[in-house]
């Protein structure tokens, strides 16, 4: 039996980088899976491709910076599957911005997207299993720059850092209602994201994955793969009564000084 045999999960951002590879873990361990993107193509290609394996799968067309949208994701899937008992939030917004540079509309963006978007979603599915009277479990993909972070990571470490409180204030509301929520703060991570952030951003080349995983105490980034066997864990009932904790995922050891 698979870890998530039988569930229905939803995850929001799921059509590529760390949201993707959640999508497929959660598939290969027995769930029917949902994933929310802004552009179909690369949301539909994972879906033929998790078909094609045998599982089952939708893609569901979202903006998570419009609340209303990000509330009707989970209303398609529980009209499509009649429920919902996992939610990961795995949508992020990374561009850059300090203290002194960042706009009203820039710092609005991280807002939209880092925390509003996953508030209104665990508002949706939180209302379907107190409904049903069902346990669930959700998780939120957060960042280890929720600490405090780079200087040129001001609105995303403010939207991050809201996201982490939130987690734990939700967890701790509806642990009655035995819906299990937690949160994980990945590190420096490899995809198609991030990449694009470091050439945009940072005038990376072609072997800057090389060049940073050099400077990394484990020689490699984060690897989506792994961050997803880790968010399958934590979804299952494997994970026991785990709930409200927010967990660095990283390589980097927090207060720790050389």
């Amino acid at each position: 039996m698979g870890l998530l045999d039988d569930k229905i999960v939803l995850v929001n951002g799921g059509s590529q980088g760390v949201g993707a590879a959640i999508a497929r873990a959660a598939v290969r361990e027995g769930a029917a899976v949902a994933v929310t993107g802004r552009r179909p193509e690369p949301g539909e290609a994972l879906v033929a491709e998790l078909s094609a394996a045998g599982g089952r799968a939708m893609y569901v067309q979202a903006d998570l910076s419009d609340a209303e949208q990000a509330k009707a994701s989970v209303a398609e899937v529980v009209d499509a599957y009649g429920r919902i008992d996992c939610l990961v939030n795995a949508a992020g917004l990374t561009s850059r911005g300090t203290l002194l540079d960042t706009t009203p509309e820039l710092f609005d963006a991280h807002i939209a997207v880092n925390l509003k978007g996953p508030f209104f979603a665990m508002q949706a599915a939180v209302a379907d299993m107190v409904a049903r009277k069902a346990p669930g479990t959700i998780v939120n993909i957060i960042t280890t720059a929720a600490h405090g972070g780079q200087p040129f990571l001001a609105p995303y470490v403010a939207a991050k850092a809201g996201l982490m409180g939130l987690t734990r204030n939700a967890a701790h509301a509806h642990r009655w209602d035995r819906i299990r929520i937690n949160g994980l703060n990945i590190g420096w991570t490899a995809t198609e994201g991030e990449d694009a952030v470091q050439r945009a951003f940072h005038g990376a080349g072609d072997d800057w994955r090389e060049q940073a995983a050099a400077r990394l105490p484990m020689g490699k980034l984060g690897q989506p793969d792994e961050i997803a066997d880790f968010v399958v864990l934590l979804l299952s009932d494997r994970s026991g009564v785990v709930t409200g904790s927010v967990i660095d995922w990283d390589q980097t050891v927090l207060g720790g000084l050389d």
